[in-house]
């Protein structure tokens, strides 16, 4: 008799904390997340008049479900030094909660050698900047992931597709390496998918327009930078696949 009644408590008790883990796992998946966004033109919400160039910052929220926020606080023309010089980071640094989380995309603005205010040099500034953003983060609670700028569509006259980025990526991934940080390397997975679709095909990713075919602009425009809505939409979806595969907010994301 004794023996049976062990028998039953221990399973009661087994059953219990099955339970008890199933409604905390529950729980967790349920709780709402605060995604930040800080980085520059190839991330941020783009106005009205600026449309069809779409960030792809703007899209990100899609391909979350409702309990997930996106707050994009990155700005067109911003390097990693003039977002903190401008007292950007210190505004989205006083809104870290505990548990948010921090997507930092910087590179396009930190070659301008001829910005002071913007310029850094990928292997001093850059570096300390990069890791400035992360150690902060890291301070208020908050989960920083690191990722490289997306590709320029730069193809040279025999359709190669030329990096115009040079050591800004390789210092991202070193940072990313040495202070353990989650890492989307953009630059490579926009610039293989650049490089499948070739110098013609590449252009309907990016702010290509005809004289006459967009109101915004009237006598067309050639931007090898700046993304449209279509590919706004693919590089968020090369930010979510890659997240997937990292086991980051994969309960979260439809």
């Amino acid at each position: 008799m004794r023996a049976r009644l062990f028998v039953l408590a221990a399973i009661t008790l087994l059953l219990g904390a099955c339970q008890s883990s199933e409604q905390s796992k529950d729980q967790k998946e349920k709780k709402s997340v605060k995604i930040y966004m800080i980085g520059d033109s190839t991330m941020a919400n783009k106005e009205a008049n600026r449309r069809p160039e779409t960030g792809w910052g703007m899209v990100f929220n899609e391909f979350f479900n409702d309990k997930v926020t996106v707050d994009n606080h990155a700005v067109n023309g911003r390097s990693s030094k003039s977002f903190i010089g401008e007292g950007r980071w210190k505004e989205v640094y006083d809104l870290l909660q505990p548990g948010d989380y921090l997507f930092i995309e910087f590179g396009h603005n930190d070659q301008k050698f001829k910005s002071p205010d913007r310029y850094t040099n990928p292997f001093t500034t850059y570096r300390a900047n990069l890791e400035r953003y992360v150690t902060e983060a890291r301070e208020k609670g908050a989960i920083p992931i690191l990722l490289t700028s997306i590709v320029r569509r730069n193809f040279n006259e025999y359709g190669c597709l030329i990096d115009t980025h040079t050591d800004y990526p390789l210092v991202t991934r070193l940072v990313a390496d040495d202070m353990d940080v989650p890492f989307v390397d953009l630059q490579r997975l926009t610039e293989f998918r650049v490089t499948e679709l070739g110098p013609e095909d590449s252009k309907q990713l990016y702010n290509w327009l005809a004289p006459g075919e967009n109101e915004n602009y009237p006598d067309g425009v050639q931007d090898d930078t700046h993304l449209n809505n279509k590919g706004a939409h693919e590089v968020a979806q090369m930010v979510i696949d890659d997240m997937k595969k990292q086991g980051i907010l994969t309960s979260y994301i439809k």
